[in-house]
């Protein structure tokens, strides 16, 4: 029997038009400094249009890839909307990798044209000799006679425009196409590789339109909402923010490059704020901030947590100190990126042991993702909470491959292949999954310590030691051993002014852990090193610990 139902195509057209003109009144407000700009989204649909209608005039005239390398803002949102809308599609460049990291993304997805913050026109311009693909570079805002002749210089053979003027005079109207295939290319992301490349992600305007309509049920987000985006639009989709707030009709609270604890503190108090998006360690920050300034936050109901674990003592915290829940959520680029959310059952009491199980682990897979555990030895592993394998993923707004464009290397075909099983996309995160579907990782494949025949997990470590009141950050990565072939160095960064030392934390995680657990090695850091997205960048101090940089305290 042939289905009765119309078919329209899922696309991000559809979102920009219901999100401009149902919500109409609804804003995206970005933080100045001294203030705030806003625009409603009716200005934003009609911005859309005048961009893209510029970006036409410029020879976007099919898929081709138009970048940005940008903050957190208006200018960006319209970007995110306009040009997946047009038929092109969207690649938000990571700011904070290495430059020939961004060299490479940006000629792999052999980006034209480049929309840049002013901000940022000056480190940008430096990469332009690297990038001949660029054929135009697009800077949003004021910048001075020196950066314009540096993304002006001839050996660069780019036009330079700005944002106001080539979009001043275009219409505030456009006949949006409607026969693009929603199965199309509507936005790239890429993720780093672990031996090779980066790799590519290239999201379908189908997947980013069932992950934002499942994103805002999973998490809550409902119109009036005003949502604090501190997750980088170039990170991971945004975590689908820009398009869900089109589909609730949510306003946005856009940091721009503003993201320490006191402006976000008084974004929050200002802008009224019912719900946040950031990793953990934006989160962190904020919370020591306001221990010695006091802000109102009692607008904001929660902040969803992603990127990392967050700890549960941070977790605590924020619900007893001001109200306001912290929710993480799992998932990876390669998902769009939002796989689970660790809302705890109705049937739990609130503030129990067993709401903080809930609410600490990573979350209840969300409808739409298929999981299963994997073991080493390729058997399935039950749902029981207690059976332990890598966790494999599948669903319609997860990637089936990596983008190729034939110029990758051996040792990149081969990562690319790996990370696909039967259908299924390899998460390379071990854990546990629980009957009623909530998922508790207990560390990257890569990351978990083999020690004397145990897996000792470097998140549960890092977790127990930030415990501590006195700590402030810790990361646990794994070191050789002679005896045990591998054991655990604890790195913390305590707080400022304490008299607490190393020796009196490990004397008191003795009591929380078992002994065989506990790490020997100890290492006082001003700071845990981060990625570029503000995860714990382990590499970092295996090399630092491998190089003798780490001064280490060795106990027992």
């Amino acid at each position: 029997m042939d289905s009765t139902m119309q078919h329209t195509p899922l696309l991000i057209s559809s979102l920009l038009r219901f999100g401009t003109t149902v919500f109409a009144e609804q804003k995206v407000i970005t933080w100045t400094g001294e203030g705030s700009r806003e625009l409603t989204y009716a200005e934003v649909g009609q911005r859309a249009a005048q961009l893209s209608h510029a970006l036409r005039k410029l020879g976007i005239d099919g898929d081709q890839r138009v970048g940005t390398f940008m903050w957190n803002n208006a200018e960006h949102l319209i970007t995110y909307l306009a040009v997946p809308s047009m038929g092109a599609v969207l690649h938000a460049l990571n700011i904070r990798l290495f430059p020939p990291q961004i060299v490479y993304v940006a000629t792999h997805a052999d980006d034209r044209i480049v929309i840049v913050d002013n901000t940022l026109a000056k480190p940008f311009s430096g990469l332009l000799a690297h990038l001949p693909g660029v054929q135009h570079v697009i800077v949003n805002g004021s910048i001075d006679d020196e950066t314009r002749a540096a993304l002006e210089a001839p050996e660069h053979v780019v036009a330079v425009h700005d944002w106001d003027a080539l979009l001043e005079g275009e219409p505030t109207a456009y006949d949006w196409p409607e026969d693009l295939d929603e199965n199309s290319a509507s936005s790239m992301c890429y993720t780093s590789g672990t031996t090779g490349n980066p790799k590519g992600v290239a999201y379908s305007h189908r997947s980013n339109y069932l992950h934002a309509v499942t994103a805002a049920l999973a998490l809550g987000a409902k119109q009036g909402d005003r949502l604090l985006v501190v997750v980088p639009l170039f990170h991971a989709n945004a975590w689908g923010f820009p398009y869900l707030a089109m589909a609730v009709g949510a306003s946005l609270i856009m940091p721009d490059r503003f993201l320490q604890a006191a402006p976000l503190a008084a974004m929050i108090e200002r802008e009224k704020v019912t719900f946040g998006a950031g990793v953990p360690t934006i989160w962190n920050d904020l919370l020591s901030y306001l221990e010695t300034n006091p802000a109102d936050l009692s607008t904001c109901r929660g902040l969803v947590v992603g990127g990392a674990a967050a700890p549960p003592a941070m977790m605590k915290a924020f619900q007893e100190e001001h109200g306001i829940t912290i929710i993480h959520a799992w998932g990876m680029t390669e998902m769009s990126p939002i796989g689970t959310v660790a809302i705890p059952p109705t049937t739990v009491e609130p503030g129990s042991d067993e709401y903080w199980r809930y609410a600490a682990a990573q979350g209840r897979l969300v409808v739409g993702v298929e999981g299963r555990l994997v073991g080493p030895d390729d058997s399935i592993a039950p749902w029981d909470g207690e059976s332990v394998g890598e966790l494999e993923v599948r669903g319609p707004w997860i990637t089936r491959s990596y983008y190729a464009n034939g110029r990758e290397s051996d040792v990149d075909r081969m990562e690319m292949e790996s990370k696909f099983h039967d259908g299924w996309l390899r998460t390379g995160d071990v854990g546990t999954l629980s009957e009623d579907a909530f998922l508790v990782l207990t560390d990257r494949a890569k990351d978990v310590i083999k020690s004397g025949g145990e897996w000792i997990s470097s998140v549960d470590l890092e977790n127990a030691i930030m415990a501590h009141p006195d700590v402030r950050e810790a990361s646990v990565v794994g070191v050789p051993d002679d005896r045990w072939g591998e054991r655990p160095l604890a790195s913390v960064v305590l707080r400022a002014g304490s008299p607490t030392t190393v020796e009196d934390v490990r004397e008191w995680l003795a009591g929380r852990l078992p002994k065989w657990m506990l790490p020997e090695r100890w290492a006082v850091i001003d700071e845990v090193p981060k990625t570029s997205v503000g995860k714990f960048d382990k590499k970092v101090l295996r090399k630092r610990y491998a190089e003798g940089e780490l001064e280490v305290q060795t106990f027992g």
